[in-house]
């Protein structure tokens, strides 16, 4: 039962991504410190059935929760409500970090750790989590453009994965010149990105960055030849944001001086980006409820009932683009 500050929430779909299969395969992810498992979904979407007396939540909200929790001394970051920022790494995270996540039939959640979907999304709402990792993205770069005069045109997007697309769909609601790069030929991702009125290209990442010399380049892969490519002919003060996480174990010769000369006699910047805190769902939010519906729901490529919920965590098929897991039957 909830607590008498708490949402109680019934769940409807949980969206997997490559973090959840690596929980399953025992390479990352920590359960509760006095459980000895730890339920998965921190890609989250339920609706109201109770919410405290004067929250700013009703029964019948549709609303997706927060990841990560501050930590308890707490940092200065995680006492300034930016826990996505935390200095000493003792924040926890729902699904992924010593603390249950959202995949159940009922959760709990405290309203301060919730956000309101629009009600027109549907199941597209699951995507609100990654959504908030993409517009802390953004925020990232406007907050590092404004050093300076900054009128940004173009913007080359990695990867078309579901961080990629939704970059690219958020740079399109910004009224820039976007361009994704990906390796596939053929499945949804191509005409996805098409018909966000961007361009599409599978060309090498020199190519595509020395032909459209982007002022922002977001990188949505982790593969290490296209991080250092696209540093390397991003437009004069160009900014690269890197939301990829790279695998270990690979070599690159990379020409170090080179690179550390157009970082510098540019003005360029490079900046990692991982979670989201509580305004940067709140951002997602508005940016779903502002995109295509039918566009979002083509993003949801595989969606399977909780009964079958085992069978996603096999490898994806090459032409997916967001898992998700369907923990209401009825669900549109």
């Amino acid at each position: 039962m909830p607590a008498d500050d708490e949402l109680l929430v019934r769940g409807l779909a949980v969206g997997v991504c490559g973090t959840d299969k690596e929980i399953v395969r025992g390479e990352y992810g920590w359960a509760p410190s006095d459980d000895g498992r730890l339920v998965l979904g921190h890609e989250s979407l339920g609706v109201v059935e109770r919410a405290p007396t004067g929250s700013r939540f009703a029964r019948g909200d549709l609303v997706a929760g927060v990841v990560r929790r501050p930590d308890p001394e707490p940092c200065g970051a995680c006492a300034h409500g930016e826990w996505d920022m935390c200095r000493n790494g003792r924040y926890t995270e729902r699904g992924i970090k010593e603390r249950h996540g959202y995949a159940s039939e009922l959760w709990t959640v405290e309203p301060d750790f919730a956000v309101k979907v629009d009600s027109g999304l549907g199941v597209a709402g699951v995507l609100t989590e990654p959504t908030s990792v993409v517009a802390k993205a953004w925020e990232q770069v406007e907050r590092i453009g404004e050093r300076a005069w900054f009128d940004p045109r173009r913007v080359l997007v990695t990867g078309a994965g579901p961080i990629g697309l939704l970059a690219a769909m958020i740079g399109a609601q910004r009224g820039l010149d976007v361009h994704v790069l990906d390796r596939v030929t053929d499945g949804p991702k191509p005409d996805l990105v098409r018909d966000l009125g961007a361009t599409y290209h599978r060309t090498s990442i020199e190519e595509v960055a020395a032909s459209t010399q982007p002022d922002v380049v977001i990188e949505a892969t982790g593969v290490g030849a296209l991080v250092f490519g696209a540093i390397a002919e991003t437009a004069s003060y160009g900014i690269v944001c890197l939301t990829g996480v790279s695998s270990g174990g690979r070599r690159l010769d990379v020409d170090a001086g080179s690179l550390n000369r157009e970082i510098v006699l540019e003005n360029d910047a490079l900046v990692g980006s991982v979670n989201a805190n509580l305004r940067h769902y709140q951002a997602a939010a508005e940016s779903l409820a502002a995109a295509d519906i039918d566009w979002l729901r083509r993003l949801l490529t595989t969606r399977v009932p909780l009964d079958r919920a085992v069978e996603v965590f096999d490898e994806s098929a090459a032409d997916d683009v967001k898992v998700v897991i369907e923990l209401d039957e009825n669900l549109a």
